[in-house]
């Protein structure tokens, strides 16, 4: 059976480099312009070039987002940011327009073509007119079944994408208008602000100002909030299905996010292709545990069973906890035995810490030392991007994630 592709977000260089040595075979990527996380950090074509140097020599890969909804204003720029992809020689656009298609085939002609979710394919016909078109793979729309992915591949052959984990859109496809409604930031052209997300409350026309709770909830209320997709339990029939590649939501989301969900769907996938066994119901707890400590809110199954699944689950609330990315490591001195860490939250001594490491393995921290630069004894990791040292007998390797664990999933 062919082995489907683990592709993960890369919202800059660090989540690059996370996704890819936690597991992931390839990273999706955005450009300066022309993708649908206008604030995610994204790449310059000299960060591109970087990034794929890195992907090379672990021999996995980099795609290229360039899926917004075009307006003439933004077509002047695109073949000659196509042509650099191109001479790059970068793994895959995506996109999701068709006139943007069509000038990817224009001058990118070599580099794959994938059909973003936004495109919304929910049929084989709809398949077999991008194939024509000259698409390689499909990223198909959230909105399907099981059942209705296995058609579209069986009648058409074309390579399949499908979203397994992440935050989903409130809107069909991701076609939503609300955030440019609201705030004027196009949620097609990158820039969404996620109104969806926003607390709201019900006014009655007679009595303005009479605000009126929809949500027990103090944090607000969430009408138009998703779940986060999880699909974790359906990778043996999405594989069964013929599914190509699992993509994973999440560009704008911490190196923490990336390497749980990296490290679960990497060691998911493999022990399927290499069993051919439904997980034990043991084993598939153990892996919702990892991806409920970076998640910020319950999960979902989505449309994979079908729309009354989907109804009855995707209402939201907000998680009590989750776990803290407090910091990555990027070296260990043999000499004194000391691990360095790149702080990124505020974390010391008696703290629940421990190591992530990119094979998946969670190593428990008792942390009693911490020291600075100069090798002064220091109480708390205070400061953006400190760099800390912590004694470690153990050889910690780089890019490994130091956390500390949650209130919420602590057993």
């Amino acid at each position: 059976m062919p082995r489907p592709e683990l592709l993960l977000p890369a919202g800059d260089s660090e989540k690059l480099k996370t996704a890819l040595l936690f597991g992931a075979d390839s990273v999706y990527l955005g450009g300066k312009e022309f993708s649908l996380r206008a604030y995610a950090g994204n790449f310059t074509l000299k960060e591109i070039r970087t990034g794929l140097d890195f992907a090379r020599a672990l021999k996995k890969k980099v795609i290229i987002a360039a899926n917004v909804i075009a307006h003439n204003k933004e077509l002047a720029d695109i073949p000659a940011y196509f042509e650099k992809l191109a001479a790059l020689n970068v793994d895959g656009i995506i996109v999701s327009d068709l006139g943007v298609l069509r000038l990817a085939r224009k001058y990118a002609p070599q580099v794959p073509l994938i059909i973003s979710t936004q495109a919304n394919v929910t049929n084989y016909e709809t398949a077999a007119f991008y194939q024509e078109l000259g698409a390689k793979r499909i990223v198909l729309a959230r909105e399907l079944s099981i059942d209705e992915i296995a058609a579209i591949k069986h009648k058409t052959g074309i390579e399949i994408e499908v979203f397994v984990h992440g935050a989903m859109c409130v809107s069909y496809s991701g076609r939503c208008l609300l955030s440019h409604y609201m705030t004027g930031r196009s949620a097609n052209l990158g820039a969404c602000a996620h109104p969806c997300r926003y607390s709201y409350a019900l006014m009655e026309e007679k009595r303005p100002g009479e605000y009126f709770p929809l949500h027990e909830d103090a944090q607000g209320s969430y009408i138009l909030n998703s779940r986060d997709l999880c699909l974790l339990p359906y990778i043996p029939r999405l594989i069964e299905a013929g599914v190509d590649a699992f993509k994973v939501e999440g560009r704008m989301k911490s190196p923490l996010y990336i390497a749980s969900v990296a490290s679960v769907y990497r060691a998911a996938i493999d022990h399927y292709l290499s069993t051919r066994q439904d997980f034990a119901p043991e084993q598939l707890n153990i892996w919702m545990q990892e991806l409920q400590r970076s998640a910020t809110r319950p999960f979902t199954n989505g449309f994979i069973e079908g729309e009354a699944e989907m109804i009855q689950d995707i209402t939201n609330e907000k998680m009590p906890g989750r776990d803290l990315f407090c910091g990555i490591v990027r070296g260990y001195r043999p000499d004194n035995k000391m691990a360095m860490i790149e702080q990124r939250a505020n974390f010391g001594p008696g703290d629940p810490l421990e190591f992530l490491l990119p094979d998946g393995r969670s190593i428990p921290l008792d942390l009693e030392h911490l020291y600075d630069q100069d090798g002064n004894e220091i109480d708390r990791a205070r400061h953006p991007q400190q760099t800390v040292f912590i004694p470690s007998q153990q050889e910690i390797p780089p890019y490994s994630i130091l956390r500390k664990k949650g209130t919420t999933y602590d057993k």
